[in-house]
């Protein structure tokens, strides 16, 4: 005969094992995505060291400045539908087939806005410093190839596939590494030339991951559908390439009033910085995951002040151990980054305050506020163009130029956090 006194007891160790099972499941979760992170660091890690150290330092500026605005420009492919794509993934699975269509129709009629658009940024900012031809080999490659394969990605996180998501990262960066190994024991070593490895690696990419890691649905064309979610997709379009605008537009200007040769320093310093933010956006992608479910899951300032705090620990350790084994071993990631090691610790807390920008943008996408995430960056991107144009117009010092930017990101930072909490404190969007 079961004690009145042990019925609390039991009911204490059901929500203890309740409580377990629920927070086992998600560290598993984690983990096999967080793995997908660690081998996409490592083989980032092996593509970068062999693609600089093989391009001279000004044509190594040339190309990470092209491809930075080649990812800014991929997001207006398919009109941002790809937004629709992820959140039906994440919440009416026995839809992807459905989106799939449109995401492929939408593509398609988003072609010319994207070629305008890649011509315009052209005639702004690589007119005078990189062949068109290359810029338009890059674009292609960055639009048309890997951005699908992040949509394969994104579709498998969305369904909860974290490992599956996870190996098709590590195949996918180690593809793009490959490219680079093979391109630095080629005989010719020019920005054209790597262009077409480039392309060969991220077609490859693109092979594999709708050849084995796509989910297999029947396409069903639905307009109806589409059109419903067309506005909030193009918010998210627009959001998003504002989004890289404001994160990548240093990269444009450096080499627009520093020239090839600082834009290649400056690439190779931000390159490292973007290495830390690698983990960090496996964590931000499955509290939105958790978010789109539970909008309200930040609404005590404890909770969200505990995230943005690990979130720049781990980023400002990361850059610091980087930085102290640069400094003892400045040749260990080759002989051309050796040039730009002394500068990367001065750029200690701009990796922690870049990632809590992006974020806290994925906060607002996460609460249906698409409209108010461009919004937001939008200001953001007006605001870092002017800072940075004040710092590389006044600044000569390059060491002096990399600490100011310390600053800047702190200002970016201050701003976004204004801007996003002010904003979720509204009602979340229906989804």
């Amino acid at each position: 005969m079961t004690e009145a006194s042990d019925i609390p007891q039991r009911r204490t160790f059901a929500r203890i094992g309740t409580f377990m099972a629920e927070r086992r499941g998600l560290a598993r979760d984690y983990f096999s995505a967080i793995s997908g992170a660690g081998g996409r660091l490592v083989f980032s890690l092996a593509y970068f060291i062999a693609l600089a150290n093989t391009l001279s330092i000004a044509e190594f500026g040339m190309f990470a400045t092209a491809s930075a605005a080649g990812v800014m420009l991929s997001r207006l492919l398919a009109f941002g539908f790809i937004s629709a794509l992820y959140r039906t993934a994440t919440i009416r699975p026995n839809l992807i087939g459905t989106f799939t269509a449109g995401f492929l129709l939408l593509g398609a009629a988003s072609l010319p806005l994207l070629g305008v658009a890649s011509f315009g940024v052209y005639l702004i900012f690589f007119a005078g410093t990189v062949p068109l031809s290359v810029f338009t080999a890059i674009v292609f490659a960055e639009a048309l190839l890997w951005r699908p394969v992040e949509v394969a990605l994104i579709v498998n996180n969305g369904l909860g596939k974290f490992g599956r998501a996870a190996v098709l990262a590590i195949l996918a960066t180690a593809l793009r590494a490959l490219g680079a190994v093979l391109f630095m024991v080629s005989p010719q070593h020019g920005i054209w030339m790597w262009s077409w490895f480039y392309i060969g690696a991220n077609a490859a990419s693109l092979l594999l991951a709708f050849g084995w890691f796509y989910p297999r649905q029947r396409l069903r064309l639905r307009i109806e559908l589409y059109l419903r979610r067309l506005g909030d997709s193009i918010y998210v379009a627009g959001a998003e390439v504002l989004f890289y605008l404001q994160s990548e537009f240093d990269k444009l200007l450096v080499l627009a009033i520093g020239g090839p040769h600082l834009a290649g320093i400056y690439a190779i310093i931000m390159r490292l910085v973007d290495l830390t933010a690698i983990p960090i956006r496996t964590f931000s992608m499955m509290l939105v995951q958790r978010m789109m479910r539970a909008p309200e899951l930040l609404s005590r300032l404890a909770v969200k002040s505990g995230i943005e705090g690990g979130v720049f620990l781990v980023s400002t350790l990361a850059l610091a151990a980087l930085g102290i084994v640069l400094h003892f071993f400045p040749n260990a990631l080759g002989r051309n980054v050796s040039e730009a090691a002394p500068l990367v610790a001065l750029a200690i807390c701009v990796p922690g305050l870049r990632n809590l920008v992006e974020y806290q943008a994925e906060l607002l996408f996460a609460r249906g506020q698409t409209l108010v995430r461009a919004l937001n960056l939008g200001l953001l991107a007006a605001l870092k163009a002017l800072l940075l144009t004040y710092v590389l117009t006044t600044i000569s010092e390059t060491s002096d130029l990399v600490l100011s930017l310390n600053i800047v990101f702190l200002l970016l930072y201050l701003a976004s956090m204004l801007l996003t909490y002010s904003a979720l404190r509204r009602p979340a969007k229906a989804i």
